[in-house]
């Protein structure tokens, strides 16, 4: 790819997102967010499913219908819910599935929700499982009963809320129960994104930070990030930093190699845990098959951690696969480390 297209604009000017932050006092990483479906890039499906129920609410100038999206972490589940807002004109109150403890809590999210608004809440099978009884009653009949007091005092008082929207994001579907699945009109999951769409994340966002990169660069940052966009603002920030220290504040293919390479992530996006247990499943137990706790023990890493975080990338892209008796290296995983089956084993002979 040619250098010619790199932004110029001088660094010492206001950027666009600095702009940003100035006027509505965000975080940069809200300033990085879409605001709009046509902004936002990859995803095809999951957006058009999307266009079709706004565009369908607003026709009909209702609420929008309740919505699911699930996926693994750094997609835009959240850049979504706020997007759907946008696009149907209401606000949008933000919470998280474990902040809500108890009925309580929840009455008074709902309470406080106007006509038509969203409710979006974030890891929503982290509810408590008598939380997510009420909700039954509020996302099918927008009302909630509620018990006050104790004992021969206690009575239910029934709560009629406005129809509102729940959006509900999780990384782990699985965790939520059948009834609660089944009252969201709509379930659609986000993938991890290809090199070509990040590339495109990777220019626009660069624009925004007034950074001047080239195709070569910003390809070098896309194919880098794991195929997630919360991992390209962060590559973005580091290799502006460091183009800022060492390169003149120009950002070519060698410049973000450079500073990638300084963060340990090599040209497949591998950080060093991700190497170090590739390492250890092919150098300590010829391959696998071994059980994460073993692995989890070996590289000190918490088995929650490689299981959400490490193994669904490193499966994803064939270096390891699960069988019921454990993980296992593939043939691309042995390449990564540098060795085969045969010639460890021809190794441990001499």
């Amino acid at each position: 790819m040619k250098s010619s297209n790199a932004t110029v604009s001088p660094l010492h000017r206001a950027s666009p997102y600095e702009e940003i932050l100035q006027q509505k006092d965000c975080t940069l990483e809200a300033a990085l967010r879409p605001p709009r479906f046509e902004d936002f890039t990859g995803q095809l499906l999951t957006i058009e499913r999307l266009r079709v129920m706004t565009g369908a609410a607003r026709r009909e100038n209702r609420a929008l219908d309740h919505i699911l999206i699930h996926g693994p972490p750094g997609l835009g589940k959240t850049t979504l819910a706020l997007i759907l807002a946008a696009e149907m004109g209401v606000k949008i109150k933000i919470t998280s599935g474990p902040v809500i403890e108890k009925a309580s809590d929840l009455a008074g999210l709902l309470t406080a929700l106007e006509e038509g608004e969203i409710l979006f809440i974030d890891e929503i099978h982290r509810i408590s499982k008598t939380v997510e009884e009420f909700l039954y009653s509020a996302m099918e009949d927008f009302r909630i009963d509620i018990m006050i007091d104790q004992g021969p005092n206690a009575r239910s008082v029934r709560l009629n809320i406005p129809r509102f929207t729940l959006v509900g994001a999780t990384t782990r579907t699985g965790l939520l129960t059948a009834p609660m699945r089944s009252r969201f009109t709509l379930q659609t999951r986000l993938d991890y994104y290809n090199h070509a769409d990040l590339f495109k994340i990777v220019r626009r966002n660069c624009a925004l930070l007034n950074m001047r990169i080239d195709d070569a660069g910003a390809m070098e940052i896309a194919r880098r990030a794991r195929g997630t966009p919360r991992i390209v603002n962060n590559l973005i920030r580091f290799t502006r930093d460091y183009a800022l220290e060492r390169a003149d504040g120009i950002v070519s293919q060698s410049v973000a190699a450079a500073a990638l390479e300084l963060l340990e992530i090599d040209r497949n996006g591998l950080d060093e845990m991700d190497k170090r247990i590739l390492r250890v499943m092919g150098g300590n137990y010829d391959g696998g098959p071994v059980g994460l706790g073993t692995i989890g023990v070996a590289v000190g890493e918490d088995d929650h951690t490689l299981e959400e975080v490490h193994e669904p990338y490193l499966i994803q892209e064939g270096y390891l696969a699960r069988t019921p008796q454990g993980r296992v290296l593939t043939e691309k995983g042995w390449q990564v480390i540098g060795l085969t089956p045969r010639q460890r084993a021809k190794d441990e002979l001499f």
